[in-house]
């Protein structure tokens, strides 16, 4: 079994959900999830085995018992072998849709962040941009205001003089407190947005994880009435 291009594609940025799994149809041996289904009128059986976020697969041909390859060529033509990838692709996209869960954001502050909103307020992150997939925000479900974005930006597009990139959020806050908020060390003025009314936060450890929740909370009521 091997990964490749088409599998990296599909499940870029998401991460096994193993209940999901186990609901869809695979079955758990040890660490591994595997899954079989036959595909173009039971010409072929298709493999998918998945261990932690390694995905594998594998197209056998029923009528040789070897494996089938050519879809994957990147030269691939005939329409016999583009019914072949399109099935492929089709169970591919459907296990990513049903039984994967975004997981674009890598840093251990953002990862408790987007735990916390989801249990306090069951807002999930919405990634809007197709262009900017490493972007994305929260809005209250009563009103669809925003109150927090989480973006991955180059240091030096808030004010630090680095070219490394690093995972910001982007909270409200009440106009009157932005001059004793920001601090331009670990409190900027919002990135991309009115920097009247956000502000921004490395999600680095600079500042603490309680702090940053406290003010995830303020800037969620500061939404209600925005």
């Amino acid at each position: 079994m091997t990964s490749n291009k088409i599998v990296e594609r599909i499940f870029k940025h998401y991460k096994p959900n193993f209940i999901k799994l186990q609901e869809y149809g695979f079955t758990k041996v040890n660490d591994m999830y595997s899954y079989n289904v036959e595909i173009m009128d039971r010409q072929f059986s298709m493999n998918i085995q998945i261990k932690s976020s390694d995905i594998f697969t594998e197209i056998i041909d029923l009528a040789t018992n070897e494996p089938y390859t050519l879809f994957l060529a990147e030269d691939a033509c005939g329409s016999f072998i583009g019914a072949v990838k399109t099935a492929y692709e089709k169970i591919l996209s459907d296990i990513a849709e049903k039984c994967f869960e975004k997981s674009v954001f890598k840093s251990a502050y953002a990862q408790q962040l987007i735990r916390y909103v989801t249990d306090t307020y069951g807002d999930k992150l919405e990634f809007m941009w197709e262009k900017f997939p490493d972007n994305a925000i929260w809005r209250r479900a009563d009103n669809k205001k925003w109150y927090g974005l989480i973006l991955t930006v180059a240091k030096n597009k808030i004010g630090i003089p680095s070219d490394e990139k690093v995972e910001i959020i982007d909270l409200r806050v009440n106009p009157k407190d932005i001059d004793t908020i920001v601090d331009n060390n670990t409190i900027f003025s919002g990135y991309h947005m009115n920097k009247k009314h956000w502000i921004t936060i490395c999600l680095d450890g600079t500042v603490p994880l309680k702090d940053i929740k406290a003010m995830l909370d303020a800037s969620y009521e500061i939404a209600r009435n925005a």
